[in-house]
């Protein structure tokens, strides 16, 4: 009986610090609802304080940009994936038989492009006073042209009695790489690579803070002079 007491004052002491803990909690909710006024010229104060003394914006500079570009290396932007069926042949003729040597070569293979960063120079980059980057690119360009050994087979072979070319397939793997090459590039590859190194450039660089990115076109080189010949005829000697 003598414990009631005790317990019924440490109830109501943790009662009254559980109370004080939810005052001091909502004392700032408190203040706002019995004070509008009060807190309406605080977020004006503030606003105006923002207003006269902005922080300041930090842009990286072009040099900075020009760096972090030109770490970007060679940025393969697209591959190229393609099959084309070869034919090879040698001593063909009336005397194929003995030393003809013929085989057609399904090709697998990877044309590889992209635009090589590391080419930018200082005067391709410039920054604005409205934010925005102007930036010169150097044109896309064929990385890599490789076949795929796991995929390329002859598919069939006529030899003659005496017509084995050991390099025959050799030529007919060199010529698979041109045809593949050719077909990429006849199919838009670097237009591709182009337009893919913009749209990966524009969203890396406007995480910088910028708003906007604008791509100026290179001006081609001049072409060579024309040196002006003017030939003499000889006068014959009497």
């Amino acid at each position: 009986m003598g414990s009631r007491p005790g317990y019924a004052t440490a109830v109501i002491v943790l009662l009254l610090i559980a109370l004080i803990a939810l005052v001091i909690w909502l004392a700032p909710d408190i203040r706002a609802r019995l004070n509008p006024l009060g807190q309406a010229r605080e977020t004006l104060e503030r606003e105006m304080e923002e207003i006269l003394h902005p922080t300041p914006t930090i842009r990286p500079s072009p040099a900075t940009i020009l760096r972090e570009v030109q770490n970007l290396s060679r940025l393969e932007t697209v591959v190229y994936t393609v099959e084309k069926v070869i034919t090879a042949e040698s001593g063909q003729g009336a005397l194929a038989f003995l030393f003809g040597d013929k085989l057609l070569l399904v090709a697998h293979g990877q044309v590889i492009a992209g635009v090589d960063l590391s080419q930018v120079q200082e005067g391709d980059v410039t920054v604005t006073n409205d934010d925005r980057v102007v930036l010169t690119l150097p044109p896309a360009e064929v990385f890599v042209v490789r076949l795929d050994n796991e995929k390329t087979f002859v598919y069939d072979r006529e030899t003659g009695v005496f017509g084995m070319k050991p390099d025959l397939e050799t030529a007919a793997r060199q010529a698979a790489e041109q045809e593949i090459l050719r077909a990429a590039l006849a199919d838009g590859i670097l237009e591709t690579a182009d337009r893919n190194a913009r749209s990966f450039l524009e969203g890396f660089i406007k995480g910088f803070g910028f708003r906007e990115v604008v791509f100026a076109e290179a001006t081609p080189a001049p072409p060579p002079p024309t040196i002006l010949v003017t030939v003499v005829p000889l006068t014959p000697t009497p």
